[in-house]
């Protein structure tokens, strides 16, 4: 869909989201194509009238730019008279303009950017005595003054125990190939992604599980089937996330992540399929989220500083990003929050809420490529914060265009990866 025309839904989001009356709406839109069945079943399961209403309008901004005439037949089918007539002067203005070039937003593609295979920037110090390679530790240099296994050992009653065999579960899920209906683009580079990722977290004694091209709804389920394990033995539980992704309101987590239906999973769902009540066996447990995906569609270019750290501008392959327009909801001012404390929980996004995140189709993306190295180099000695300082570092020196990752930390303590 194009931005005027995302722009229309947003102006008249409040009235559309009252008046609509969508129950009649769903065989048409199914036979005009407009979505899947189980694109439907989606909305019809976000509540109420309003509720499916609201839903709606936000998933009608991720379809293509003839969702909009079609919307506005059903609506005349089903005698919505006024609501069709509102879309339909508001949008006189479009047809009256020369048809663009049809450049679909989940799929932008930047012309002459970098290798990143080819890249290999320094992952810079970040405090005074830490080092990111072991061979720019100076000889003679004091790297920590109370170590136990190359590890600060000062504050021992603030560190997770991760003592079992293996400390827990690893659930991989990698989205590459995306249903035509979805308008999303296949994630070329996404294998090496997750392959780094089972190898990373296994050697980190974790027993990994990949799941591959699941629909939203899918991903629910495999999400909640983890959660309904028996955590007990172990220490801690790990979900790395691999897809499409968009910008959505929130309450505590920023974000969503698409299904191959195309079709969506709010970030904050997610974590709370994993929240003490609903999973009693991880409770007090650490659990982290690793997201690999787009919080938004903006690029970021950046701002000059004085900085001797090297940019990148090697030529090569083209980056793609893994966004999809912004699902807004601001029309809920009675919305209220009533999520679970999210205790001994870290979400580590690839990017800043509302940015695009890159991708390498040859040798994936760079949040994912950054966090393996640091893991490999870094996982013996170093927190897991101090280790994403880490990769927010590296990504953010990257590319004419920029990216920062971060995190939400809700973790209690300090967490060492078991790696012996």
């Amino acid at each position: 869909m194009e931005e005027s025309q995302r722009e229309l839904f947003q102006k008249n989001r409040l009235r559309l989201v009252c008046e609509l009356q969508v129950e009649p709406l769903w065989d048409l839109m199914l036979d005009r194509e407009l979505f899947t069945r189980d694109m439907i079943e989606d909305i019809q399961r976000a509540g109420t009238r309003r509720d499916q209403a609201r839903q709606l309008v936000t998933d009608l901004q991720t379809r293509g730019k003839r969702a909009l005439p079609i919307f506005i037949s059903c609506l005349e089918a089903t005698g919505q008279w006024d609501l069709a007539a509102l879309l339909s002067e508001s949008n006189t203005t479009l047809t009256q303009q020369p048809d663009p070039i049809d450049i679909k937003p989940v799929e932008m593609i930047r012309s002459g950017g970098l290798r990143s295979t080819d890249m290999k920037l320094p992952i810079k110090p970040l405090v005074p005595g830490s080092y990111t390679s072991k061979k720019d530790v100076p000889q003679g240099a004091v790297v920590s003054t109370q170590t136990q296994g190359g590890r600060d050992t000062s504050m021992v009653g603030q560190v997770y125990t991760l003592n079992s065999d293996p400390c827990g579960y690893c659930l991989i899920i990698n989205n590459v190939d995306f249903c035509a209906s979805s308008g999303l683009s296949s994630r070329k580079g996404s294998n090496i992604d997750c392959e780094k990722m089972h190898n990373r977290f296994q050697a980190l004694h974790f027993a990994v599980e990949v799941e591959r091209n699941l629909s939203a709804k899918g991903m629910g389920a495999a999400l909640q089937q983890l959660a309904e394990r028996d955590h007990s033995a172990l220490d801690c539980c790990v979900v790395v996330i691999l897809s499409h992704g968009c910008q959505a309101s929130h309450i505590q987590f920023p974000g969503a992540i698409h299904g191959t239906d195309g079709a969506s999973i709010s970030v904050e769902r997610i974590v709370n399929i994993f929240s003490g009540s609903r999973c009693p066996s991880l409770g007090g447990k650490p659990k982290l989220f690793f997201i690999q995906a787009c919080g938004g569609d903006q690029r970021d270019h950046g701002f000059q500083v004085s900085s001797n750290i090297p940019e990148d501008k090697s030529p090569g392959s083209d980056p793609e990003t893994d966004a999809t327009p912004f699902q807004n909801n601001f029309d809920q001012p009675d919305a209220v929050a009533s999520l679970p404390t999210p205790s001994d929980i870290l979400v580590s996004y690839s990017t800043f809420p509302g940015f695009v995140s890159w991708r390498d189709p040859k040798s994936g993306s760079w949040y994912i490529e950054t966090l393996d190295r640091v893991l490999e180099e870094w996982a013996d000695r170093e927190d897991l914060l101090h280790m994403l300082l880490m990769v927010s570092n590296a990504v953010s020196a990257r590319g004419t265009y920029k990216q920062i990752p971060g995190c939400f930390n809700f973790l209690r303590k300090r967490f060492f990866f078991k790696t012996k």
